[in-house]
């Protein structure tokens, strides 16, 4: 079952149980996944919508950091718990070891690859891209990379 299909069994479970906060979760992604593929004009894969569940989850995330940042803290919580929803649709989640050990591995796949100066930078960020996509936050992933090349 792809990951669309298991998304619209999952609005029909949520819609049976009755739980309106978990639905609309559920139905915005579909509104998402929807409006991509209108855009698109094709069918998504299981990656492509993987990434449109991490684009949400990280609009939540600042939407949070705005939120408490202005004292909302009710409709803080409100957007946590759609995180929590949302992320039974990603990839398990890769342990800071793994992040750790990828990063490491990254840097020196650039450098032996001969890359120089602000271009590891980049060259480190699309590899982990593809190795941690949907497994890690990619901005945390980023302030690590810089650390880890800026000692």
């Amino acid at each position: 079952m792809s990951l669309k299909q298991t998304i619209a069994e999952e609005v029909k479970s949520a819609m049976r149980a009755k739980d309106s906060a978990r639905l609309s979760t559920l139905r915005f992604l579909q509104a998402a996944i929807k409006q991509r593929e209108v855009d698109e004009q094709k069918e998504l894969s299981d990656a492509e919508v993987t990434a449109i569940v991490e684009k949400q989850v990280k609009q939540r995330r600042e939407s949070i950091a705005a939120y408490e940042q202005a004292g909302r803290t009710d409709t803080a919580a409100q957007e946590q718990a759609e995180i929590v929803v949302l992320q039974e649709f990603l990839p398990r989640a890769a342990t800071p070891e793994e992040v750790t050990a990828a990063i490491a591995s990254a840097i020196e796949q650039a450098r032996a690859d001969g890359v120089q100066g602000p271009a590891v930078m980049g060259k480190v960020m699309a590899a982990l891209k593809q190795s941690l996509a949907g497994r890690a936050d990619m901005s945390q992933v980023s302030q690590q990379v810089k650390q880890a090349l800026n000692p």
